[in-house]
């Protein structure tokens, strides 16, 4: 497919599995000269030399109904038709800060595929007429912030990037700028204080960053998967890339698959793809246990049981019907063995670490969350407990400034939509419905890890 055309050949050209990391081996795939072997740069050049307006590139994106794949869903093309033509001064921002548990779909594209990135944000700044740009970067990923420093020296020594570029009169300059690994830079106007230098804390909304955004000036940002899309959409045209998916959905998406199965990783495939294809794509259920549960759009999605799982498709549409969000595309996967009280003590402990501490009730009611469900898991939870988790929930979510309230409210509404029982039993007998010897058979790989791969 669009992204996993450049993966796959490096798979079998040198990179070798080691523990949980991929350790490259040589150079081969992800240089200039292997992209533009693959069609790079083709898209930029089409667009330079047939003189496209912006109006025209904004138009074929909304064609292409991309929608942005860092969570929100929302399209892309209309989100680029927000910018003021009449700004003098603009910016383009990438979202590679990739905090979400469960999501590892973004530093695969930068390890094997950084060329497409600058491709994508460069034919984004032709498009809303920006001249400066900015990859912020996820700051546990070091080398592959090293790797996109490189990708842009040969980008910039190709004519690609800086001043007229290919001799198109278009000028714009790319840098990457490095995070410290805070979730909450993941927000974008957090993010936008963060490569300000100031501390990674979300602004309010309104002005948003279409008017309002880097040093004060207006800004897009999308995520990584999202540019690493448009040189693709170009290359087949807008309605060749929408009817890859279905409508509403257009094109394939990138799917972290990680949990129980046999063979987690990312996985490409066209929007609309029923889960149960994905599911057998990743080799399926490890051990051939029971599906239990899915959790379809990283942590902070609900979780979905497996009766209601399979019977979807993934895109956005089916997976928000089914009361859940498709959000980042990372599919948590969990067996019979799992308890699912451990689990969301396990995710409810991340949220109230990452809090940025800004709102009063995500700041306190983040841990307060936590605590209930601690005690609920060492056999101290009161039948009242479950009644106040969701109040409690119901006074956070909505009412901070971004939303990692929300974030840390859904996951607890959706585990105690679908498996109350569960909790109740907890709280009644002061131990687990599943027992410990058979969820040491099925490891701790979820809650240990909280399903990154």
């Amino acid at each position: 497919m669009a992204l996993l055309e450049a993966i796959n050949p490096l798979l079998s050209a040198g990179w070798q599995k080691g523990g949980h990391e991929w350790r490259l081996e040589n150079d081969n795939g992800w240089r200039l000269k292997d992209y533009e072997a693959r069609g790079g740069y083709q898209s930029l050049k089409k667009i330079l030399e047939t003189k496209m307006s912006s109006d025209e590139v904004i138009a074929e994106v909304k064609k292409s109904v991309l929608r942005g794949r860092g969570g929100a869903g929302f399209p892309t093309g209309l989100k680029w038709s927000f910018m003021p033509k009449a700004a003098p001064e603009k910016y383009i921002v990438c979202n590679t800060d990739e905090g979400e548990p469960g999501t590892f779909k973004d530093r695969d594209i930068q390890r094997f595929d950084p060329h497409a990135i600058i491709e994508g944000m460069i034919i984004a700044a032709y498009a809303v007429g920006a001249g400066r740009g900015y990859n912020y970067i996820h700051g546990e990923i070091y080398e592959l912030y090293q790797r996109f420093e490189d990708a842009l020296d040969e980008a910039r020594a190709a004519g690609f990037l800086g001043q007229n570029i290919l001799g198109a009169g278009f000028n714009f300059e790319l840098f990457a700028h490095q995070g410290w690994g805070a979730y909450i830079c993941g927000e974008e106007s957090a993010l936008l204080e963060s490569i300000e230098g100031k501390k990674g804390q979300p602004r309010f909304k309104p002005p948003f960053p279409a008017n309002v955004g880097l040093y004060g000036k207006p800004t897009t940002i999308n995520n990584t998967e999202s540019f690493a899309s448009i040189p693709f959409i170009f290359r087949i045209g807008g309605e060749g890339f929408l009817n890859l998916g279905k409508p509403n959905n257009g094109g394939t998406k990138l799917y972290s698959v990680s949990g129980h199965v046999n063979r987690p990783g990312n996985y490409e495939v066209p929007m609309g793809t029923p889960f149960a294809k994905l599911l057998e794509m990743a080799g399926g259920m490890r051990g051939g246990r029971k599906l239990k549960a899915v959790i379809p759009g990283g942590s902070s999605a609900p979780v979905l049981p497996a009766d209601i799982m399979m019977d979807c498709t993934m895109d956005y549409d089916s997976i928000a019907k089914a009361g859940s969000m498709l959000g980042s595309g990372a599919v948590i996967v969990m067996d019979e063995t799992t308890c699912v009280v451990k689990a969301l003590e396990r995710l409810s402990y991340f949220y109230y670490e990452e809090s940025c501490g800004q709102c009063t009730p995500c700041r306190e009611g983040t841990g307060w969350l936590y605590k209930i469900i601690h005690r609920i898991e060492h056999g101290q939870g009161r039948p009242e407990d479950l009644d106040l988790l969701l109040t409690l929930g119901g006074n956070i979510a909505g009412r901070t400034i971004c939303a990692l309230g929300d974030a840390a409210v859904l996951p607890i509404q959706g585990f105690l939509r679908h498996f109350r029982s569960e909790f109740e039993y907890h709280i009644e007998n002061k131990k687990c419905l599943v027992p410990p010897d058979v969820q040491r058979a099925g490891s701790t790989f979820f809650t240990r890890n909280m399903g990154q791969a």
